[in-house]
């Protein structure tokens, strides 16, 4: 049995992603909401405060799952202090008492995908994909990335997966439709890309729990195919035109293919967004 931090612990992932960890594991949950789920013990707190992070100095970690952030719209300011800086105060606390396992909670947004202006430098977007952000929010998650790449020129043998989640949705009533031809407008491509939270807490679950290997990766995390009603290909074109290469998506097979590339966590983690899938399978045969 692992001894598991999750940060953001109440939150719309945290909270079940520490449920279901918690049915296997010893799970510590900090957030400064209280959460209350069998076998998790809570701990109020702020990750960006030393102070708040030593009341965990009982435990000794195996992993953490670093969920803790501000979203999109929130300033300039607590984008780069909270998801920046508050998650090398995280890092820093951890690393000091021997933990060497970090799943850290990146975005698609990383990119700089909220802005209109945004145009990918090739299609579909890699893991590992510049930060082209604008607004902040993208900017203080690149911070983070950035952050854990630091932290491990000094520790090398610290294991660092960086998820870039997209868009997450409810599991019984999806909040979201799958697209069609639509306007360029902010987050468009979080419009696309999208996954059910049973997949997200999944892609967290297996890479808490994959055996350690050194180094920092970054990996998209979700659904192979794109949550739309048409082919991709039509949507972008309409946002973008020639200004971007489609090509992928006129290859046979690829027509509904997502606009970021998933390759690398199913090659490392096995993971692929299952039940996203299987949902816009029956919207499509019903």
């Amino acid at each position: 049995m692992s001894t598991l931090l999750v940060t953001g612990a109440s939150g719309f992932i945290g909270s079940p992603l520490s449920a279901a960890l918690g049915a296997e594991h010893e799970v510590i949950a900090m957030s400064r909401k209280r959460v209350d789920h069998p076998g998790v013990t809570y701990v109020s707190g702020d990750f960006g405060s030393f102070e708040d992070l030593g009341r965990l100095d009982h435990w000794k970690f195996d992993a953490v799952v670093h969920l803790g952030a501000v979203l999109g719209g929130a300033t300039e300011r607590d984008c780069m202090m909270v998801n920046g800086e508050g998650s090398r105060c995280l890092m820093r606390y951890l690393i000091d008492r021997g933990c060497s396992k970090f799943v850290m909670a990146s975005s698609i947004g990383t990119v700089g995908n909220q802005s209109v202006e945004f145009r990918p430098d090739v299609l579909p977007i890699p893991d590992d994909h510049p930060c082209y952000d604008r607004d902040g929010y993208g900017f203080g998650k690149f911070i983070m990335e950035e952050v854990t790449k630091y932290y491990w020129r000094q520790n090398q043998d610290i294991d660092v997966i960086n998820i870039r989640l997209s868009s997450v949705v409810p599991e019984e009533v999806p909040s979201r439709r799958p697209a069609g031809v639509r306007p360029l407008a902010i987050w468009s491509l979080g419009v696309i890309t999208v996954m059910l939270l049973s997949d997200a807490i999944r892609a967290f679950s297996l890479a808490a729990l994959a055996p350690r290997k050194a180094g920092v990766r970054i990996m998209n995390a979700t659904a192979a195919r794109a949550w739309a009603a048409v082919p991709t290909a039509d949507i972008l074109q309409n946002w973008w035109g020639e200004e971007v290469d489609l090509s992928y998506y006129r290859l046979p097979g690829n027509e509904l293919r997502s606009a970021y590339s998933v390759d690398l966590i199913e090659e490392e983690l096995g993971f692929s967004a299952e039940s996203t899938l299987n949902y816009l399978e029956n919207l499509r045969t019903t």
